[in-house]
């Protein structure tokens, strides 16, 4: 609470200083001293990263900067909308337990071998990752994990006691026959105890490595996951934000489709490389063991499909309401790849004049969000015309029940699951960016980094890369996101390279947060449950953060160039840096 108090009144003071000298300061460092606090207060803390993002709403206006209307109209944006309709939609998924349905019929598709086992948890958490947030599906995952190794455990336990008592008996009658040719030999075992097998020892530490693989393949797959769309995670939605902000003839060149078609190939060869990596870390590369090639199901294995079986069991039959949330789940999908497909036209210009123009991601978003609002969780009961033809009683406590049941998401649930302060920390960002490009900080900025202009582009996309891992392992990956997204645009503008070239790296590499348990709300949710050390996921974390930043210096240089035209200096970009 000092601290806090502290830090406010410091603001306060400084910003009161700010108003005294506002004739002499500009513009340009009004807006700058505003961003390093707000970085200073997301990277440490003192207040909570929400609360920190309102401050553009207070001080903007008293320095000067922006308006209060031009800066509260960032809060709510397009992007926003996107956002807040996209999260619905994967709250209406949740709420329904229709992501533990998928988690657990691809589970019991690809078989419990250990490596095909975490290969199925791996794909099951990145495919959910993608449309619903990455914390709860970490937190749907985990459980089903935990419950499958304990069962894992218990069985190969019960398996070795067994042995174990199997083996004595033998002893036993092996020693007694021995005994009545060699008395002297008696000495060897004491009390009739067999000494412990030499191998046990080694059998846990193999046991704790694999439970060690199988919790820390969860939290990897969910952030890599959340990278192959758009709304997957908090900083796509930054730089679709940013975009729009700082380039509003941009085409519309940063959307759902456009995204999916870089992105999700990235996802899929990291994901790969990443499960290649935890299998050599903590399995070890043996096929017949842990891909079980030419052998039976163990004990073990047994254990944990009888497991998967037992919990699709609970789950019972696809419900009505299931299915309606999986139907408009689907046509949310599907209004996303085909507004504006790129190589035909999409619906938006087909069925609207002037769609192109009008209609973005965040129309279906809402339209769908509004279609749980409305369609009911239970089949329509319909009431026979001619009460006589049926039961009287059933009749009439069909009468008092309504046509229709209760609606398929509820706004109380939606309002305890939205995530707000992403909202707030996105509009946030968004009236930093707004309020640098209209004081000019922006286009000095740029102006400071003309010389890098004599470096190869690859070589800054892969630096500024490796920058923006190391950084989200101690911040919020929205706040990096936000804080360093307006850099490279003005970087990008001043030493005539595509701003995609540098903000696409950058926006990837602020998900990869593989490091350390306070980097991101998966990590920590993996760590708490006690079979992972803090050295465990450095280790683990410092490959994957390489494997991370190689994919992406490789999809940004491949087919990232065609796609977005990497290779030419777009003509939008050209006009907003010479305004």
């Amino acid at each position: 609470p000092i601290i806090r108090a502290t830090s406010v009144f410091l603001i306060f003071k400084n910003t009161f200083l700010c108003l005294n000298m506002s004739s002499v300061m500009l513009q340009e460092a009004k807006c700058a001293y505003i961003i390093i606090i707000m970085a200073v207060y997301w990277c440490t803390e003192v207040i909570p990263l929400a609360i920190t993002s309102l401050i553009p709403v207070v001080f903007f206006p008293l320095l000067g900067v922006r308006s209060s209307k031009s800066v509260c109209l960032q809060y709510l944006n397009d992007t926003n909308m996107l956002f807040v309709g996209g999260l619905i939609v994967a709250i209406s998924v949740e709420h329904w337990n229709l992501h533990k349905r998928i988690a657990l019929m691809v589970l019991l598709i690809l078989g419990v071998k250990p490596a095909l086992l975490m290969l199925g948890f791996m794909i099951v958490t990145a495919f959910l990752s993608m449309w619903i947030s990455n914390t709860a599906t970490t937190a749907m995952m985990v459980p089903i994990v935990q419950a499958i190794l304990d069962q894992m455990d218990n069985t190969e336990y019960d398996v070795t006691m067994i042995e174990q008592a199997t083996g004595q008996t033998n002893t036993v009658i092996e020693l007694e026959e021995k005994n009545a040719s060699d008395p002297t030999s008696v000495h060897v075992i004491s009390n009739g105890q067999v000494p412990d097998d030499p191998r046990t020892s080694e059998e846990k530490r193999v046991r704790k490595r694999i439970c060690k693989g199988m919790t820390l393949c969860v939290c990897y797959a969910a952030s890599i996951g959340g990278t192959a769309t758009l709304t997957g995670t908090g900083p796509n939605m930054v730089l679709k934000g940013q975009m729009n902000q700082l380039y509003p003839n941009n085409n519309d060149i940063v959307n759902f489709a456009s995204w999916f078609g870089f992105a999700f190939p990235n996802m899929i060869l990291m994901l790969v490389l990443a499960w290649l990596w935890l299998q050599y870390s903590f399995m070890g590369l043996n096929l017949k063991k842990s891909w079980g090639c030419g052998t039976e199901r163990t004990a073990k294995e047994k254990a944990a499909y009888n497991v998967l079986k037992a919990e699709m069991k609970k789950l019972g039959p696809m419900s009505y309401a299931e299915f309606n949330v999986l139907l408009m789940f689907a046509l949310l999908v599907l209004l996303w790849f085909s507004r504006h497909p790129g190589f035909v036209k999409g619906w938006a210009a087909r069925l609207f004049p002037g769609g192109e123009k009008y209609i973005t991601d965040s129309a279906p978003a809402v339209f769908v969000a509004l279609l749980l609002f409305i369609l009911p969780a239970n089949k329509p009961k319909f009431i026979g015309w001619n009460a006589s033809m049926s039961d009287p009683e059933q009749t009439e406590e069909d009468i008092k029940k309504p046509f229709l049941s209760a609606p398929l998401l509820d706004w109380n649930v939606v309002q305890r699951k939205m995530p707000w302060s992403i909202v707030l920390l996105l509009g946030g960002g968004f009236a930093l960016a707004d309020a640098s490009a209209s004081s000019g900080l922006s286009a000095w900025l740029g102006h400071q980094m003309t010389p890098l202009g004599s470096i190869p582009p690859w070589a800054i996309a892969t630096v500024l890369s490796l920058t923006i891992a190391v950084f989200t392992e101690c911040t919020s990956n929205v706040a990096t996101a936000t804080l360093f997204l307006p850099v490279f645009s003005s970087m990008a503008a001043s030493i005539k390279i595509h701003p995609l070239y540098v903000m696409l790296p950058g926006t990837l590499s602020a998900s990869f947060a593989f490091m350390l348990p306070v980097a991101t709300p998966p990590n920590a949710i993996v760590f708490s449950y006690g079979r992972i050390r803090v050295l465990d996921m450095v280790r683990s974390g410092i490959v994957m953060n390489i494997i991370g930043v190689l994919c992406v210096t490789l999809a940004i240089n491949t087919w990232g160039r065609p796609m977005f035209e990497l290779d030419t200096f777009p003509a939008w970009a050209n006009s907003t840096s010479n305004q």
